[in-house]
């Protein structure tokens, strides 16, 4: 037999199967979970959107979470408290001034 290939039986030979790239398999992997966990929870909740709305919440709790854990989540938190009460007390003043530019500019 003069054919070149190889002489064992097929049982017998090695498999040559080139691996896809991981990072693919992760994501499809990953995406079909989501899809499943979609679904689940569509049938659970009797609607797709009450579904989505529980994962999302499920999403925030873990975002809030985080943030709480990393570096400076505490300093910046405080820091956003700090701006929400600067605006609160600049915010009279400000529609004050804007009312006044606007008077102003309605007698030019």
């Amino acid at each position: 037999m003069a054919d070149g290939g190889e002489h064992s039986p097929v049982w017998a030979r090695t498999k040559r199967r080139s691996g896809g790239n991981a990072l693919v398999g992760i994501i499809v992997t990953f995406l079909a979970l989501f899809g499943v966990l979609t679904a689940v929870l569509g049938v659970k909740e009797q609607s797709l959107a009450e579904g989505g709305a529980m994962m999302d919440g499920w999403i925030t709790k873990g975002v809030d979470t985080v943030r709480g854990v990393l570096p400076g989540g505490a300093e910046s938190a405080a820091a956003a408290d700090v701006a929400d009460a600067a605006a609160g007390t600049a915010g009279p003043a400000a529609v004050a001034g804007a009312a006044a530019a606007s008077d102003g500019m309605k007698k030019e």
